[in-house]
């Protein structure tokens, strides 16, 4: 077992499933309403959790009703938050998402009136506690501070980065990740349409890193630091139900690969199958009876 940190948000997600995506200026009734945590960082600490992992978040809270939600889901699921940031301003980021039910597709609306978690925070935890920290690529300025403290403090430390979204100086953070994990979003944003020639081109930016990009139902591609390419086919389940959270998913089967000494290739398979079993289910409490292949 492993001390994971992971710093990013967690959200109050309030889902409507619907039989078919509405057009615009639609009326529909909702099948089935569900409200759960949400958010990059939580999503993978409650998977990494369930493989048997010591999980901690930082991250910020708003001092409010809705907030309880998210507390107790991370209490069920053993997350740490002694470094959470509470706030008595602001409301819990929430995000309304129609899941279309025949697809498993998910559209999300997300509202947010709350700070980012600061590097004023984060600089009062102690770091070498941790066997992994992982990092949500936002709140870049306080983000760099951070890693840029982490890698000061222990060079040796693995650290990954999730980029899903083209951010403003985002690209200034991946050489201080050991490990960087990209969205096909956020490939796609720069205009790339090919995983390996997406990864060719972040590799000039950082070298000496392992990247990866999750693509969908085309499987995950990686490329290490001896500048050789990967691959691992997606394992699509007979009936898909629910994708929100799968991309969430794979970041944890990778990490907890990766922790076991595991070889990128097979990090990417189990990070593919960790998350095709996920898009065969709802939510995410389904990992703890399942075991990666």
């Amino acid at each position: 077992m492993a001390k994971i940190l992971a710093v990013g948000i967690a959200t109050l997600d309030i889902i409507n499933s619907v039989d078919g995506y509405p057009a615009e200026d639609d009326e529909v009734r909702a099948t089935s309403q569900r409200l759960c945590r949400g958010g990059n960082a939580t999503n993978t600490l409650t998977v990494l959790s369930q493989l048997g992992h010591e999980s901690h978040w930082a991250g910020v809270l708003a001092d409010e009703p809705d907030a309880r939600h998210i507390i107790t889901a991370l209490a069920r699921h053993r997350i740490n938050t002694e470094a959470v940031l509470t706030q008595h301003e602001g409301k819990v980021p929430t995000s309304y998402i129609l899941h279309n039910q025949r697809n498993g597709s998910r559209t999300i609306v997300h509202y947010r009136n709350l700070s980012e978690y600061p590097f004023s925070a984060f600089e009062k935890i102690d770091l070498g506690q941790f066997d992994w920290v992982h990092f949500e690529g936002r709140n870049v300025a306080d983000s760099h501070r951070m890693m840029t403290h982490l890698k000061q403090l222990y060079p040796e430390l693995p650290c990954s980065l999730e980029v899903e979204k083209d951010r403003p100086q985002i690209e200034t953070l991946l050489p201080l990740a050991d490990l960087l994990l990209f969205s096909r979003a956020y490939a796609r944003q720069l205009g790339i349409d090919s995983a390996t020639a997406f990864l060719s081109a972040m590799q000039k930016k950082a070298p000496d890193k392992d990247f990866i990009c999750a693509w969908g139902e085309d499987g995950a591609y990686g490329l290490d630091r001896n500048d050789d390419f990967h691959y691992s086919p997606a394992f699509v389940p007979t009936n898909v139900v629910d994708t929100l959270g799968a991309g969430d998913t794979f970041n944890a089967g990778v990490i907890d690969a990766r922790l076991r000494g595991l070889s990128m290739k097979a990090a990417l398979r189990e990070g593919c199958q960790l998350a095709g079993r996920k898009c065969g289910h709802h939510g995410l409490e389904f990992i703890a009876t399942e075991t990666p292949a």
